[in-house]
């Protein structure tokens, strides 16, 4: 099991056959009318250029996102008894180790002259790849064996997004496709620590030099020909100040290991053919000898580094010549940061513009867009969307769109509401592959496709699941879900901005934090829409979720089943005091109990049972629960702590132990008597349910000390569970 959660570093070789299989495919697919635009390295440039056009006329702009992995472990997928807060910190962990390896881009503008919208989809392939020294490690990210076979099933080009090679060259080095990118967080830090970075470098490659021993013949034999080399070029200098130098070669150099240039307006010396030892020990001669020679190092436009000695009139001269040298490193540094800021300007684009974002169940894309290309992922939903909302101020989610109006009901008789399900029920002239009669709305919205200089209005790429096409799609349900709400793009003008509209207003902003049972959060205000016409459509499968109610166990034996972990606590607590048992994974449940109290007084029993240890316990109906000595439990909060660490075992028992939660959460252990006179007060509000409370501590004590016979504690303990249990 724990074979499906892989790190990215088995993915280079054994995907390059899928994409090979693509290559050698491909001839027997039926050709599309045209492809839309495939963004990497190599075009990227240019690409950005119209993107930026595109944007800005744009009415809108769907996009879409293909990652490497949902779920880091089975347990960190979304279930009904998550917490909205906890919904949020299992989406941040799938959005902080799973890479985006396609990200697709399609504005769309109003066309008044034809009536029709007119789309642009970009497919951009990127990959993370660390082009500068911006401190750390070089990234790391999982890939889920579902998510890379799903790719791999719809063609995915694994070769553009990591290393792009001919069909014919598998096996050879190629070029690398992807575009790289850093996060506003990453870029500050880089430009924060370049100036500090290149003055130690330039005191480290002097105190190298100072520190290079002088020990071997050759390298004695060695300084002393450099120096005479030196001394020769200088004193031809000093003799014919107005005239060019020209170098004397000396028998033993080769004519291309000196050359004399000028640098910054100064004679200097160009050192070519030596090793880095011999470079050092230049250097040293230089500094040690030559009060009016510096040794300097600077990128040449060829990206190779050059090493000079450059002449200078005076100590000032010398330290002006530093300082040039320093400032162009710096400058270059900049740019190549700048240049490393890659696919990141396509999101600094869309922030920019402040157009209305549209996508499909967003919430995750969102939070991939924060994590990837703006900085680290708060730690809570509440500063996330605040955050969120600052950088995007108009999002919308079509499946918020789809779930709102009447007319999409034969959408909701579905599983469920897939953006290609949507796409050839709403669109279905466009989706002309996608055989199916639509649901026979009126008007259509018309599209057209424009990719570079080819237009057409009856377009399918083919490409289904893939960023761009799905971007497509998006805007194409997203415009006729517009339509259906009564919105009349005829009366639409270029000005007007779609995200003011009064119909759409309600529904901006709104994404669902949770499919399941329709979790809806707020970006402008950060708050949770528990109960809303959205999630009225929704089956509730489960009774009621009273989280205070709810008590986490794990670690049981593998043959006990939820059925049984009822039945064992039924049988002590009341036929009634369990509503539910939830199936984490394998190693793990959900308890949910009638009564907050009962979640401390179970928790106190087990501990209880577990300290006594005494062999009559096994006589207890908890015992097969606790069968194996590992069984361990906590309240629900635990179950928060457990999901905030970046630490994804497979299996939760296992992810539990790693964090070193055994027993019970800090809260209930540091006030143990408090919260238990509490729950006891409002569990039993008069003296005698607490005096039954009280005998039933007394019999199991009682039973571990072997004062009471087996038959009379079972007896009066059901006696005491079932009057408590009214």
């Amino acid at each position: 099991m724990k074979k499906q959660w892989m790190l990215v570093r088995a993915l280079s070789k054994t995907l390059t056959l899928a994409s090979f299989t693509r290559s050698l495919c491909s001839s027997s697919t039926t050709t599309p009318t045209f492809a839309l635009k495939n963004v990497t390295k190599s075009n990227f440039e240019s690409a950005l250029g119209d993107l930026r056009r595109l944007v800005r006329d744009a009415d809108f702009v769907a996009v879409d996102l293909e990652m490497t992995g949902v779920t880091s472990a089975p347990w960190r997928e979304s279930f009904e008894f998550d917490r909205f807060d906890i919904r949020y910190l299992k989406v941040k962990d799938s959005a902080e180790k799973f890479a985006v390896v396609q990200f697709g881009v399609c504005p769309f503008r109003w066309d008044h002259s034809k009536q029709s919208f007119v789309a642009h989809p970009h497919n951009f392939y990127i990959f993370p790849r660390k082009e500068i020294p911006v401190g750390g490690r070089s990234y790391e990210f999982l890939c889920q064996t579902t998510s890379i076979d799903f790719l791999a099933r719809y063609q995915f080009d694994f070769n553009l997004c990591i290393q792009e090679v001919r069909s014919f060259e598998i096996y050879t080095r190629g070029k690398f496709s992807g575009i790289s990118y850093l996060s506003r967080g990453q870029e500050d830090d880089a430009l924060r620590n370049l100036h500090p970075m290149y003055e130690d470098e330039l005191r480290c490659n002097s105190r190298e030099a100072r520190d290079t021993p002088v020990v071997r013949i050759a390298d004695v034999l060695f300084t002393e020909r450099m120096k005479n080399r030196i001394s020769e070029w200088r004193d031809g200098l000093l003799l014919n100040r107005n005239h060019r130098s020209e170098t004397q070669e000396v028998s033993n150099d080769s004519p291309q290991q000196f050359q004399t240039i000028f640098f910054k307006m100064r004679p200097a010396l160009l050192l070519n053919g030596f090793t880095s030892h011999q470079l050092r020990l230049i250097q040293l001669v230089t500094e040690k000898h030559y009060e009016d020679l510096v040794f300097v190092r600077e990128k040449a436009e060829t990206s190779s580094v050059h090493q000079l000695i450059v002449y200078v009139d005076s100590r000032n001269d010398r330290d002006l010549v530093m300082k040039e040298v320093k400032d162009g490193l710096h400058k270059e540094a900049e740019m190549k940061i700048k240049a490393a800021v890659g696919f990141r300007h396509v999101i600094d684009l869309l922030s920019s513009e402040q157009k209305l974002i549209v996508g499909h169940n967003c919430f995750l894309d969102i939070a991939h867009i924060y994590s990837k290309f703006l900085g680290p992922l708060p730690s809570t939903a509440e500063e996330y969307v605040s955050s969120v909302n600052k950088y995007f101020p108009y999002i919308i989610d079509t499946k918020i769109l789809l779930n709102a109006n009447d007319m999409h009901l034969p959408l909701k008789k579905k599983s469920s509401t897939s953006l290609s399900r949507a796409f050839s029920l709403l669109c279905p002239e466009i989706a002309s592959s996608v055989q199916g009669p639509g649901l026979g709305l009126k008007p259509r919205v018309k599209v057209e496709v424009q990719v570079d200089d080819m237009r057409s209005l009856n377009w399918n790429s083919g490409a289904k699941h893939e960023a761009g096409y799905d971007a497509f799609m998006t805007g194409c349900v997203f415009a006729q879900a517009c339509s259906n709400l009564g919105y009349d793009f005829k009366l639409h003008s270029p000005s007007t901005n779609l995200a003011n509209d009064e119909k759409l207003q309600k529904h901006i902003n709104l994404l669902y934090l949770s499919w399941i049972n329709g979790d809806i959060i707020d970006l402008r205000t950060g708050k949770r829409t528990a109960e809303s016409a959205y999630s009225n459509n929704l089956k509730i499968q489960y009774p009621r979720i009273v989280f205070q109610n709810i008590a986490l166990i794990w670690g049981f034996l593998p043959k006990i089943k939820a059925r049984e972990i009822r039945e064992c606590i039924t049988k002590v607590f009341g036929l009634n005091s369990v509503s539910s048992v939830y199936h984490l994974d394998e190693t793990a449940v959900f308890v949910q109990f009638s009564k907050a109290a009962l979640v401390t007084d179970f928790l106190q029993l087990k501990e209880t049972l577990e300290r006594n240890n005494n062999p009559i316990s096994v006589l207890h109906p908890l015992s097969k629960l606790l069968e194996g000595g590992n069984t361990r439990a906590a309240t629900y909060e635990s179950y928060k702590r457990i999901c905030s660490s970046p630490i994804s075992e497979v299996l939760f028992a296992d992810q539990a132990e790693a964090m070193r939660i055994k027993w019970k959460t800090e809260s209930l252990e540091s006030n143990r008597e408090v919260e238990t006179q509490e729950n006891e007060m409002a569990a039993f509000p008069n003296s005698s349910d607490r005096s039954e409370l009280g005998k039933i501590n007394r019999i199991i004590d009682n039973l571990a000390r072997g004062h009471i016979q087996d038959d009379e504690a079972i007896d009066s303990s059901y006696t005491c569970e079932a009057q408590l249990s009214k």
